[in-house]
Parts: structure tokens; sequence; C-alpha cells
């Protein structure tokens, strides 16, 4: 048989995260937890922020969003994974696996580019404070998101109609939990130099204009901090930031190792377990540093509750 573009291989074997059986339901388990709280935080915020009018700002707009990208970012590969864990051939479809390809490709350069959009933001609200509502007014908020998106969808475009183009022949053993770009490309029998090339410009055009605007941002950010007299003042300005950095550290750290380091048979697994905290954990982890270290969200979730407590007393 042989599919739409001409390829033989009509699907893929997925090797996961680990061969050995005895750790297959551990895993199942601590990954069914992860994905349980990224889908119960990102929702949760999503929704706190959506019913609570004093989270109703560019800062918190942004953060809605960012949640938005990481419950679906998440749903990509997640699902599929925990099934693999618990079945005994890990198939994936030819469509399927391009599927996967497109959205974890979207969705994965949408969060490269919101983190920056909150970069930007924070720079404007600590460097211009008098001008952040004239600067970030809903028209601007919305344009700002809109470019988020079709940054991803030109991305992810690229890619899937790249990898659509070449021959899987023989091999269709993917090394690798979720289909991803780098061990699609091993599994190709024709030219991968097209695909090559995409990667090397679409994401070090991602990577340049993402982390250097993060970098100006910050470096005006930081320089007025220094400026401000008093120390709670300083604390005050610098925690509004430090979840974001942690944000922006644990998902560029990860994209980093796994993309940009040299490749050899000794940091593939290294790799594949890079991948898991950019791609499950990092959206995980983002509602929870988010909630934990803002005071506002944590003002709104008690509002909240106690507005339900007090309902069901009446």
């Amino acid at each position: 048989m042989t599919t739409g573009n001409n390829s033989i291989v009509t699907e893929f074997i997925l090797l996961g995260l680990t061969k050995q059986a005895d750790l297959q339901i551990p895993l199942f388990l601590v990954f069914l937890g992860i994905y349980m709280v990224s889908m119960v935080g990102n929702l949760g915020l999503i929704l706190l922020i959506w019913i609570s009018p004093p989270l109703h700002t560019p800062m918190y707009y942004f953060l809605c969003n960012l949640s938005f990208i990481d419950l679906c970012y998440s749903s990509v590969l997640a699902p599929k994974m925990l099934v693999n864990f618990v079945s005994e051939k890990n198939i994936i479809s030819y469509s399927g696996c391009m599927t996967q390809l497109f959205f974890f490709c979207f969705f994965a350069i949408n969060e490269c580019y919101m983190l920056t959009v909150m970069a930007y933001d924070r720079y404007v609200a600590i460097c211009s404070p008098l001008l952040y509502n004239v600067t970030m007014s809903p028209q601007i908020c919305s344009l700002l998101m809109m470019a988020v998106y079709i940054m991803g969808t030109f991305g992810a475009v690229a890619h899937t109609d790249a990898m659509t183009r070449l021959f899987f022949c023989r091999e269709n053993v993917i090394n690798h939990y979720f289909c991803d770009i780098v061990p699609l490309l091993k599994l190709s029998c024709s030219s991968t130099n097209i695909n090559e090339l995409l990667v090397v410009f679409i994401g070090g055009f991602n990577l340049l204009f993402t982390i250097m605007p993060i970098l100006i941002s910050y470096t005006f950010i930081l320089l007025s901090i220094l400026r401000i007299q008093s120390a709670k003042g300083r604390y005050k300005a610098f925690s509004t930031c430090g979840s974001h950095l942690a944000s922006i550290a644990i998902f560029y750290g990860s994209i980093v190792f796994v993309y940009y380091t040299p490749a050899s048979s000794s940091n593939t697994s290294h790799g594949t377990v890079a991948s898991v905290f950019y791609t499950i954990v990092n959206p995980m982890l983002n509602p929870l540093i988010y909630s934990l270290r803002n005071k506002d969200v944590k003002n709104a979730l008690r509002k909240v509750m106690k507005g339900r407590v007090f309902s069901s007393s009446m």
C-alpha cells in the first residue's frame, strides 16, 4: 500500500520513553498525574481569570492565553504517550503522525512567542508605567496575540508540508515518544536537506526573534529595578517577573538542549528526557508557578472560594 505522498510506510511505531516493561505502569501513573495536574491547573487558571474582574488586565490576558496554549500543547502529546505505556505495540498512523507533528510545532512556536509578548508586557509595566494602559490597549493586545498564532501557523505548515514530501520506505520505528521532526528525518529514505534547512532557519529565526526581545526587555527591566530606591519596591517589581523568568528558563533550556547540542548516541536518551520538560512538565509547572507566586491570583481564588461557600450556605 502507498499513502498520498507515495510513501510505503503507512504507520509508525513509537519506542516511547523506555523499553523496560517493569517501568511502564509506574511511568503511566506518574505522567497521568502530571497530565491531570496540567489540565486542572491550566483550565482552572483560565476560568479564574475569566470570572475575576480584577484580573481583566493585559498581564492576565496573556497569562490566560499561555494557559490555553499549554492546555492544548500537553493534550497533543500526553494522551498518546499514556496509551503507549499500557499497549503492547505503540503504533501511530502516518496521517496521525503528521497531524501530531503539525500541532506540536504550532503550539511549541506559540509558546515561544507568547513568552516574548509577556516579557514585553512586563517591560512596559515596569519601565513605562504611566503609559501602560495606552501602550497595552485591548487593540494592541489582540494584535500581539494574532501575531503569536500567525507565527505558529507559518512554522507548523512549513515543517509539516516539507515532511509530507519525504519518502518513508523501510524503517518505521521512531526513537521517541511522539512524532518529532529530527527522529522522523532519520527514517526517511529520500533527501532531507530542505527539512534540515527549515529546522535551522525557522528554528533559528524563532529563537532569535523571541530570545533577543526577552533579553532586551529584561535588561531594561533590571536597570529600572536597580534605580528604585526602596528595597521593598525593588522586590515588588522583581517579583512580578520571577514566575515568567522561571517559565522561560525551563522552556528554552530544554529546547536548546534537545535541538542545539551535538547529536550522538550518548545524548539521544538525554534529549528524549529533556523534551519531556518542555512538552509535558512545563505546561504543568506554568499554572503552579504563576498561581503560587502571584498575590492577585491567590486573592482572586480566595474571593471565588468564599463566594461559593457563602452561596452554598444560603
